[in-house]
């Protein structure tokens, strides 16, 4: 190989993944802990909506919607809450499970939160 082609061959290798929300659309049980450690549970349906974006709606006794990507094994989410913005960074794991924090704007803390696909 020359070294041109190793140096492409380098640079692809290093790029990050494209940005795509594709593969993660369906509905999924929501599994989380609230800034003073209370549990909740609920749903969540996530729509792609382009190459880049999609939306999610979680149903948690409260119903939030939001705006989501993914980005490789990065899946995050801005939504609106009472007049309040959050967001919500993800892991994707192997088995489709996403395991991630949020927060609300101008608020400390964060809490976690779990969303497991359904079958």
């Amino acid at each position: 190989m020359t070294l041109v082609r190793l140096g492409l061959a380098a640079l692809l290798a290093t790029a990050p993944a494209a940005a795509t929300a594709q593969s993660v659309s369906g509905t999924y049980t929501v599994e989380g802990r609230n800034f003073d450690g209370s549990r909740y549970r609920g749903t969540a349906e996530i729509s792609v909506t382009s190459k880049n974006t999609c939306r999610i709606v979680w149903n948690v006794g409260t119903v939030s919607e939001g705006i989501c990507m993914r980005n490789g094994t990065v899946f995050a989410a801005s939504y609106g809450q009472g007049g309040t913005t959050g967001l919500v960074i993800y892991e994707i794991r192997p088995d489709g499970r996403m395991e991630g924090l949020w927060t609300m704007a101008d608020r400390d803390g964060v809490g976690t939160e779990t969303l497991i696909p359904q079958p």
